[in-house]
């Protein structure tokens, strides 16, 4: 993360954005504002590792953190046909959002842009209906993350 970049700290408001989802649909945080509570996950590339390993537990346990009350929402750097590319490869369902341009601009809004690698870090925002971050964990990128603690976030809101 770049020094002049502040993350977005737990009792914030979420910034705002619009990017395109793997089927070129746009989406924006602020379309779920009075509906749903959002899991917000920054992964660093489509088709790595560890960024395939957790959207796929995401995936398998869905349920626990998509339904009528929550939206899962995975923004990486990734341009949206890479994105539609590997979201049939390996069944994911939830949008897959890309900040590919200006490269990685939401990221930096958040705070969890790694300018060096240009791409985001394992960032993940728990941000509740009224657009407050009510959680948040930042992982450096080669560290996956507990998606146990998304489920006891979201039981507290």
């Amino acid at each position: 993360m770049s020094d002049n970049i502040r993350s977005v700290d737990v009792g914030q408001p979420a910034p705002d954005f619009a990017l395109k989802d793997q089927n070129n649909e746009v989406v924006s945080l602020a379309s779920f504002a009075g509906e749903k509570n959002v899991v917000l996950i920054f992964h660093p590339l489509a088709f790595t590792g560890i960024c395939e390993g957790e959207l796929c537990a995401v995936q398998s346990e869905l349920p626990t953190f998509e339904n009528d009350d929550v939206q899962v929402l995975s923004i990486s750097v990734a341009p949206s046909p890479s994105h539609k590319v590997w979201a049939n490869q390996q069944g994911f369902t939830f949008p897959l959002l890309s900040d590919f341009w200006p490269h990685g601009a939401v990221a930096q809004a958040y705070g969890c842009f790694d300018e060096t690698k240009g791409v985001a870090t394992r960032a993940t925002y728990v941000i509740d209906k009224a657009g407050i971050v009510r959680w948040k964990t930042m992982n450096a990128i080669p560290d996956a993350r507990d998606h146990a603690e998304y489920a006891k976030a979201l039981a507290e809101l």
